[in-house]
């Protein structure tokens, strides 16, 4: 059966030739998009027999034809004429070959430009809720790594040298915070909310609305939206799509930090994460190795994601404000920055589940790095002594160590500590309760600013995430 012909072929005096359809189309990726087609399908023919442009029998041929092709294509019965370039043309003409003339008023006042950004604006709501899902599943790994860690004691890094000793659980919970800041930033965008009214662009026709007795906001509300503000800005904003891209940035970044870090504690020189072997791979050579490549894989895709972002706000750096052609290229970028995002994600939130900080290997070298020197220089602020002369004389003492040839400040007796602090000219002299805030464990325990990585800070961190996540 012959393709009908295009709905904007009638001014065109020569049939696009196969070489042009090929390089035109994009029902090839676009089609995913055909729930929101049809969604805002519907709600654009209630509105034209809400006003009278269509009576109500029509209106319902509409949406039974719609709704047909919605199951077919869930179904995968539907065959998508890739003639007719866009998801679009391929559902307005399935659905007139089966209705008929009703299906020839369904476009009344109404453009493919402001369809496909009302499409696409449909679609990134419902997208950005999907991965706002998945990042409750990886959140939820993440604290039960937490919890069954919450007994473990490990370094912390800065500049990858070690700092100040933590509960492992608590570094579990910091990767939880970070992507719950991504779930925020989702949530803004999956409401619409690229501006302070959310306005839906079906009404504002190919730029400049329509002389039909339209009623954009009727159409919007069934979106819980608002009508477009201004028709020529809405047709060819992607402010939304490139606010998303930039959110699905962040996560990857998010990710990217993550796996880097992992890496790390899986290396032989750690040795602090055990993740499962079905995560891993082997070497084609080195019958040894177990290499963490899905890791690996993560790190390397959020430049993919990166690109994406740098690539859409590319295409629109140089459009003037109606809609151009160079606008269908978005969707292959925000679609592909999803796709990646979400496999990610997922692959994520597996790993965490199975993982487990590996405690036999921590604890041998818990103590060397000296991370409860700030544990004592605070310990002297409680008796008296100023927090820079306090700084000065942990330091004298860490050198004494590394002198002596001593691994940890708790080797360290009384008339050592004592004799440093003399000659920093204090008067305080320390006991040996001094001994309760030395070695990483005691630091651990006696953590007390809110956030903190151990003490009781932690576990109220802990039942916050719980409570919050229903575990």
């Amino acid at each position: 059966m012959t393709s009908p012909n295009k709905s904007w072929q009638a001014r065109i005096s020569e049939a696009t030739d196969a070489i042009a359809q090929r390089f035109v189309e994009s029902i090839s990726y676009d089609r995913r998009m055909y729930k929101q087609d049809i969604a805002g399908s519907i709600a654009h023919a209630n509105m034209l027999a809400h006003v009278g442009l269509i009576n109500q029998a029509e209106r319902s041929a509409i949406e039974k034809g719609l709704r047909e092709i919605e199951r077919e294509i869930e179904s995968g019965q539907f065959v998508f004429d890739e003639s007719l370039e866009d998801i679009h043309m391929v559902i307005e003409a399935a659905l007139t070959q089966r209705i008929g003339e009703p299906g020839r008023k369904l476009h009344t006042g109404r453009s493919r430009n402001d369809q496909v950004a009302t499409d696409l604006m449909l679609w990134i709501c419902d997208s950005a809720k999907e991965i706002i899902s998945q990042i409750d599943h990886l959140l939820k790994a993440y604290v039960s790594l937490a919890r069954r860690s919450s007994e473990i004691v490990m370094p912390s890094y800065t500049h990858l040298q070690r700092a100040q000793p933590i509960i492992a659980g608590a570094e579990a919970l910091a990767w939880a915070q970070m992507f719950s800041g991504d779930q925020d930033r989702l949530a803004h965008i999956a409401r619409g909310a690229f501006n302070d009214q959310p306005e839906l662009p079906l009404g504002s026709g190919a730029i400049a609305g329509s002389s039909l007795p339209i009623d954009p906001q009727q159409t919007a509300a069934a979106f819980g939206l608002f009508a477009p503000a201004s028709s020529i800005e809405r047709t060819a904003s992607r402010d939304q799509a490139v606010d998303f891209v930039f959110a699905l940035a962040m996560v990857a970044q998010h990710l990217s930090r993550w796996a880097e870090q992992w890496i790390i504690y899986m290396s032989s020189e750690f040795g602090f994460i055990r993740i499962a072997d079905r995560y891993t791979t082997g070497s084609s050579m080195m019958p040894q190795k177990r290499n963490p490549d899905m890791l690996e894989l993560m790190r390397g895709r959020c430049g993919n994601v990166y690109g994406d972002l740098f690539g859409l706000m590319t295409i629109l750096k140089g459009l003037p404000i109606g809609y151009n052609r160079d606008l269908q290229e978005d969707k292959r970028l925000v679609f592909r920055a999803y796709d990646t995002v979400s496999q990610c994600l997922t692959m994520a939130a597996a790993i965490v589940d199975c993982a487990h900080f590996d405690q036999q290997r921590i604890e041998p070298t818990l103590e060397r790095g000296f991370l409860d020197a700030t544990s004592l220089a605070e310990y002297l602020v409680t008796q008296g002594v100023a927090f820079r002369t306090a700084h000065h004389i942990v330091g004298t003492l860490v050198a004494r160590c590394e002198k002596e040839g001593k691994v940890g400040l708790d080797q360290l007796d009384l008339d050592a500590i004592n004799e440093v602090m003399a000659g920093h000219e204090t008067k305080v002299r320390i006991t040996q309760e001094v001994y309760t805030c030395l070695g990483a464990a005691n630091v651990a325990r006696r953590y007390r600013s809110a956030g903190a990585g151990g003490g009781e800070p932690f576990l109220q961190q802990l039942q916050t995430w719980e409570k919050r996540l229903g575990l």
